[in-house]
């Protein structure tokens, strides 16, 4: 039988995987510089920049110009997640990757059109937030794309007992709740994309205790994972993920605390940003690292000769 060819290479899949994750990430941060530099009207309207163009304009400024900007990032992630799919259309064998691949890209137009309510709402606080929720998700399927590529097939064996991956579960949750509350501290406070964007109406003091607390949440079950991979003894990838997790989260919330006892400086503000994504991304490397997928076996594939029949992975439930 033939061979067919593709447009993409299959070998390219986990390359641009990782681009497209580190492009996900790069669009909070880019979203971050248009609600920083209250451009968030800069194109006044969607799909359009303005009514009689679907470019900014000189007459617009510097706040057309960075929100065109952020807008025309959504070409190079829909490109990025085009080429994945095309690459993993090169693993005939491997379905998942397809799926996923189509999982991800879906998110891009999904981001496009809550963009472009968020314009239409005139910044709506809680319709921002749902964009950046999105991209959270969106981070988790790239990721995932990114870390399956490199996997096999079979069923997920787990590396780790349990109750460490209960532990590792409930790090996770608060993780993302502590995502999700500094989306709503974020409501609260001064920073709203456009002078005369409405606030979500909370006490920005209370929501941002509520937010610390889930912080100190996160780092304390951090730890606890940390030190109990120590103790089983984990895998060493589990042990240095579980580490970099907590060195990542005690810069955030350094620069977290800075940032709120110095009144919320744009630039700080902005890698507050940049650390909520690279908290979530060292999450997600802590989940995979408790977990292993070998290569898929027949059940009726004969063992090699000298070696013992294969038996099946113990399942990670």
């Amino acid at each position: 039988m033939p061979r067919v060819k593709y447009l993409v290479k299959s070998s390219a899949l986990r390359p641009l995987a990782l681009a497209s994750l580190i492009a996900n990430v790069a669009l909070i941060v880019t979203g971050a510089a248009v609600r920083l530099t209250d451009s968030g009207l800069g194109c006044p309207t969607w799909p359009k920049c303005t009514d009689g163009s679907y470019t900014t304009t000189s007459a617009m400024g510097v706040h057309g110009a960075i929100e065109f900007g952020n807008r025309m990032l959504t070409f190079v992630l829909a490109g990025l997640a085009i080429a994945c799919f095309l690459a993993a259309l090169g693993h005939p064998r491997r379905k998942s990757l397809v799926r996923l691949s189509v999982a991800a890209g879906l998110g891009i137009p999904m981001q496009g059109v809550v963009g472009g309510i968020t314009v239409l709402t005139h910044l709506n606080p809680w319709v921002v937030g749902l964009h950046f929720l999105l991209s959270v998700g969106v981070i988790a399927l790239a990721y995932a794309l990114w870390r399956r590529a490199a996997e096999g097939d079979g069923a997920p064996a787990a590396t780790v007992p349990a109750p460490l991956r209960v532990l590792g579960r409930l790090t996770a949750l608060a993780s993302l709740a502590v995502i999700a509350a500094g989306v709503v501290v974020t409501g609260s406070g001064p920073h709203s994309g456009d002078r005369g964007a409405k606030r979500n109406g909370l006490d920005p003091a209370a929501i941002s205790q509520v937010h610390a607390d889930l912080v100190f949440l996160l780092i304390g079950l951090s730890v606890a994972l940390w030190f109990a991979l120590r103790a089983v003894p984990a895998p060493a990838a589990a042990v240095r993920a579980a580490g970099v997790l907590i060195l990542v989260e005690l810069g955030q919330g350094l620069i977290g605390f800075v940032q709120y006892f110095t009144h919320l400086p744009v630039l700080l503000v902005g890698a507050h940003m940049l650390g909520a994504g690279l908290v979530w991304t060292s999450t997600l490397a802590v989940l995979w690292s408790l977990r292993t997928r070998p290569e898929a076996v027949a059940e009726d594939a004969p063992a090699p000769a000298g070696e013992p029949a294969r038996t099946a992975p113990v399942p990670a439930s």
